[in-house]
């Protein structure tokens, strides 16, 4: 376990529309799983690994999440909020606004998944590949979605979810670190996803990858909530 891993950045703005009518009146982050919010899990594993510092995106709902969480005190973080405003700025530019919020190495976690890792490891590989930008990658073998990206002696080399090549072997994990100078080409007003900051890092070979071995958790879709609340459930039994 790290005791310095960065301040982590989790987007916790998304409508989830593949859940249902549930979701309309709900964040996912709120959604009981295994007896509590999501949230709760994703914080107390954050808190494990080393954690300190959250600072939560969020938009739809918000207030849901903001009255559950507060400072973060109950998980033993200090917890602030990044709000993504009317208009829907998408991964990457909620990312770009929660900027002045962020140290210059920051981390960033997608509010739907759960990443049983440790999580040290990642860090200092960031630091010893010294490219402003990191992802974490799972061997998929088109397992969990189609295989989109290409990792070869610790950098990622091409990337492309539309029109994958048969050597890509390895799809984004969920958890990456970045310098802030990875976004000083984006506009605050500029809406945009990380996919589209993938490409432009690795065009320029700038993000190296983290080999994973261990499977993600996620509640994006009712069947992969259920899953999910297994694993949790069997943790904790």
């Amino acid at each position: 376990m790290s005791s310095d891993f960065p301040t982590v950045l989790i987007l916790a703005g998304g409508l989830g529309t593949r859940l249902g009518a549930a979701a309309q009146t709900q964040p996912k982050a709120m959604f009981t799983v295994a007896g509590v919010p999501f949230i709760a899990h994703q914080l107390r594993l954050l808190k494990r690994e080393g954690v300190k510092e959250v600072v939560l995106s969020v938009a739809h709902k918000s207030d849901q999440i903001e009255n559950y969480v507060g400072d973060g005190s109950q998980f033993g973080l200090q917890v602030r909020y990044s709000h993504d405003g009317p208009t829907r700025m998408g991964t990457g530019g909620a990312i770009k606004k929660a900027l002045p919020m962020l140290p210059d190495e920051f981390a960033v976690l997608y509010g739907d998944t759960y990443l049983d890792i440790d999580f040290a490891p990642v860090y200092t590989t960031f630091h010893h590949n010294k490219r402003p930008a990191l992802v974490t990658v799972l061997a998929n073998d088109d397992k969990w979605d189609k295989s989109n990206m290409l990792l070869k002696d610790g950098a990622i080399l091409a990337y492309d979810k539309l029109a994958p090549t048969p050597e890509m072997q390895h799809i984004d994990y969920g958890l990456s670190i970045f310098k802030q100078q990875c976004f000083d080409d984006y506009s605050d007003a500029e809406p945009f996803d990380m996919s589209a900051l993938f490409q432009k890092l690795i065009a320029s070979g700038q993000m190296s990858g983290y080999e994973v071995r261990q499977r993600f958790y996620e509640i994006g879709t009712p069947s992969a909530l259920a899953e999910t609340e297994q694993y949790l459930l069997s943790c904790s039994s």
